[in-house]
């Protein structure tokens, strides 16, 4: 079944949701969810919304939270309206549960763990599945339950199968006797993170649940409730997991890292990792680089794809190296100073030098490697292959352009470019063999932007005394 014949669930606005539990970091495969999401609500003129499943009480941790907040802003895809925490909710859930009671279709169960334990250990034993079959199913509480540890258990169906039309998977039948009467409320009084994710959908008005298919189990005990209640369900899109460019499951050796790290490790652009999220199970044709707008207006579920997208690192890094490329000159001076460590003196300088230096770049890391013999003090640290080639005839060359240099009054590109030029030409050189040993002296390094850019950027005075400190006098 298509996408577009469910759009809104019948005749509902879309409403979306992205529902991380903070017990870690953002990582990247629920940064595609949340941006799919976004995707989709904007796509269709509705609502995006965030749930923070914070029900796992020792494990949730605000750090935790603030860090998924952050990269969700940092890829700009927050929420609509302000996070709903799931937490402050368990009174709400509390009373659907106890209504189910009330109306038949669920029931308190008065099984100890220990009894529970018992019972799957023997199933296991005899090598079947355990599918929990409580005597309490149909029978009331009398007085000597009073005031035992119960749960309370969903009085599922056994009859039967349910079909569940998921827009990306397609058609998915389960046999009803596979789904048990699985617990609600634990025998604390909290709720399970089935029952609080089916109410909270609906409390929210949720159209469209789009998750991981490790979910789509889930999906199957969430209808059954749904049912129970006699609401109008969401539709459901599972989206393939990603996995690594090996097609194992994707783990922090293939680049499963936190949102943040992408950022403050691995210097990724915020619009260069949502845009190759968005290729990561989806593609418009041959299309790589979209902005965020035409993501906008492309966006579907039809053309998700059902198998496991492989995660590329090399792929995000030429992504991103389009997009440092196109980014505004004075934002990315701004994102490399810290890198550099650079005052408000310097920083003009980083910015006439951006042209050049993010020609080169495939991410910030590199983008402020490149810049930092902008503001090397001398004498400059020259690394292994420059000075290689800074031997006894290079530096006499580098004399021979010290001379030159020298003497231009107007320190502009095209002088400097004569200057240089008719020191090889005079010296019999080929214009490479005196740029690169003015580049070694200039820079420290073999590699750098231009020569000419090079000496224009840091100008007459600077580019004339590390020259001199390489130099030996042409007669010596």
């Amino acid at each position: 079944m298509s996408a577009s014949s469910n759009i809104g669930g019948q005749g509902r606005q879309v409403v979306t949701r992205f529902a991380p539990s903070p017990t870690g970091y953002l990582h990247i495969g629920g940064a595609r969810t949340a941006l799919f999401n976004w995707l989709f609500a904007r796509h269709h003129g509705g609502k995006y919304l965030l749930r923070i499943e914070d029900t796992d009480r020792a494990r949730s941790t605000e750090p935790a939270i603030a860090a998924i907040l952050d990269g969700l802003s940092w890829l700009g895809i927050e929420g609509d309206e302000p996070p709903t925490f799931q937490f402050e909710r368990t009174s709400r859930h509390a009373k659907v549960a106890e209504k189910l009671i009330d109306d038949g279709h669920a029931y308190r169960c008065f099984v100890s763990s220990e009894e529970l334990a018992a019972r799957r250990a023997h199933a296991q034993a005899e090598r079947r599945p355990f599918r929990m079959v409580s005597e309490w199913r149909d029978r009331a509480p009398g007085a000597g339950e009073a005031g035992q540890p119960s749960v309370v258990r969903l009085k599922t169906n056994a009859e039967g199968e349910t079909v569940i039309d998921d827009l990306v998977q397609g058609r998915v039948t389960v046999a009803n006797s596979e789904i048990d009467d699985f617990v609600l409320l634990r025998s604390d009084g909290t709720p399970t993170y089935m029952l609080a994710v089916v109410v909270d959908d609906h409390d929210m008005g949720i159209s469209h649940v789009i998750r991981g298919d490790d979910h789509l189990n889930n999906a199957f005990r969430q209808v059954a409730l749904i049912r129970a209640m006699g609401w109008a369900g969401p539709l459901y899109a599972h989206i393939p997991l990603i996995h690594g460019a090996d097609g194992a499951k994707l783990s922090k050796r293939h680049g499963a890292l936190g949102v943040d790290a992408y950022r403050d490790e691995l210097g990724i652009l915020p619009e260069a990792l949502s845009n190759y999220l968005l290729r990561l199970g989806w593609g418009h044709g041959d299309d790589e680089i979209i902005a965020r707008e035409q993501a906008v207006a492309w966006f579907d579920l039809d053309h998700v794809g059902k198998s496991p997208s492989r995660f590329d690192l090399k792929k995000l890094e030429h992504i991103n190296g389009f997009y440092i490329r196109e980014a505004d000159d004075e934002r990315l001076a701004e994102l490399i100073a810290p890198r550099l460590g650079i005052d408000a003196t310097q920083h003009d300088l980083l910015v006439r030098a951006m042209p050049e230096l993010k020609a080169r770049a495939h991410d910030l890391n590199q983008l402020a490697d490149g810049a930092l013999f902008l503001f090397a003090e001398r004498p400059l640290e020259v690394d292994d292959r420059a000075a290689a080639l800074l031997d006894d005839e290079a530096r006499r060359h580098l004399s021979l352009a010290h001379r030159a240099l020298a003497g231009i009054e107007n320190w502009d590109h095209d002088a400097i470019d004569a200057a240089v030029r008719e020191v090889a030409t005079d010296a019999g050189l080929k214009l490479g063999k005196l740029a690169q040993p003015l580049r070694a002296a200039l820079t420290g390094r073999t590699t750098s932007p231009g020569i000419f850019d090079v000496l224009l950027l840091l100008g007459k005075d600077e580019s004339l005394a590390r020259i001199a400190d390489q130099m030996l006098e042409p007669n010596a």
